[in-house]
């Protein structure tokens, strides 16, 4: 009983002892490593190098293993994205044959109409080099100026629709003011309704649509374009989709100017062809076969250039029956009187 005593008390006194020099020890190493950092550095750098092999050969199963299941999961998610995809192409291919035929309707009408083919577009591409987003003021940066033919009022565009116009043209630089930008103003067309509006934007991410007429009919779902009024913007070009805000309506735009890495330029050359002076020949009165009316003689020296007063003659007298002429008086016969006085 007393063995066994004392041999519990030499065991807890040895455990109370290890515990006591690991306690220094530890103190003693954190001393050390505030005063001697650099070697412990070392140190650590120096084992780290030395297991390096051999962690890279125990860490490869888990690699593999991880990459195994991520890889799975992919497989799901690109599966259920082929099927996604599958079923898009599918629907795009048909409204892809749907504008084919359309397109050949509309060239055969225009054939039999005879009509004006559209204005040919030229463009230059840019790349976006830098954006200003001010209070008033929101801007895009092109790489390209005047040396490229770019010039203030051209239409920007990217592949999913119009971004703004050029307010300000360099020798080798541009700036673009978008569509959402507090000064921006351009017309559009809301389709199919054909509704003529202005595109308003106020530093909103959806600028407003102000309509033009009162009876115009706005829907929401309604296709925007630009309407190329005042010869500077080309028409027919895709802004965005109408959305109802409360009793007003905006659009959505289908470009965004904040991820947009390259745009075109277009340059849309349709000048304002002032009309001709008109001649006699382009008068009513020559058209409907009568000989035009002689212009007033010019006046003479400083007279008043007012035109002469028209006098209608007078009518003539109606022819009357001649009277007789009347028998002259007769005179009385001379007296003895009259003959002494001569």
């Amino acid at each position: 009983m007393a063995n066994g005593t004392w041999t519990n008390r030499r065991a807890r006194g040895g455990y109370q002892l290890s515990l006591v020099v690991l306690f220094v020890l530890a103190v003693a190493l954190v001393l050390i490593g505030k005063a001697q950092s650099s070697l412990f550095d070392r140190a650590r750098a120096h084992v780290t190098d030395w297991m390096a092999p051999g962690l890279e050969v125990v860490h490869k199963p888990f690699d593999a293993v991880s990459n195994w299941w991520n890889s799975l999961g992919d497989t799901m998610a690109v599966h259920d994205e082929n099927v996604r995809l599958k079923a898009e192409n599918a629907r795009l291919k048909q409204w892809q044959t749907y504008a084919v035929v359309l397109q050949a309707r509309v060239k055969r009408y225009q054939l039999l109409l005879h009509a004006v083919p559209d204005p040919s577009l030229s463009s230059v591409l840019a790349h976006v080099i830098g954006r200003a987003r001010r209070p008033f003021l929101e801007t895009m940066i092109l790489d390209a100026g005047k040396a490229e033919g770019v010039k203030p009022g051209q239409a920007v565009i990217d592949t999913r629709g119009m971004i703004g116009r050029i307010f300000l043209a360099g020798e080798h630089t541009s700036w673009v003011i978008l569509l959402s930008d507090l000064n921006s103003r351009i017309p559009v067309i809301s389709e199919p309704g054909h509704a003529q509006a202005i595109l308003t934007g106020d530093n909103a991410k959806a600028p407003a649509l102000e309509t033009l007429a009162q009876g115009a009919q706005v829907h929401e779902g309604d296709q925007v374009v630009s309407s190329g009024d005042g010869g500077i913007l080309p028409p027919g070009l895709p802004i965005g989709t109408v959305i109802a805000d409360g009793k007003s309506f905006r659009v959505a735009l289908l470009a965004d100017p904040a991820s947009t890495q390259d745009v075109e330029v277009v340059d849309f050359k349709n000048p304002v062809e002032i009309p001709a002076a008109p001649t006699a020949k382009d008068l009513p009165v020559t058209a409907a076969g009568l000989p035009p009316a002689a212009p007033p003689p010019p006046p003479a020296g400083n007279a008043p250039t007012t035109p002469p007063l028209i006098v209608p003659a007078p009518p003539k007298p109606q022819a009357t029956v001649a009277e007789k002429p009347k028998p002259a008086p007769q005179q009385p016969p001379a007296t003895d009187d009259d003959t002494d006085n001569q």
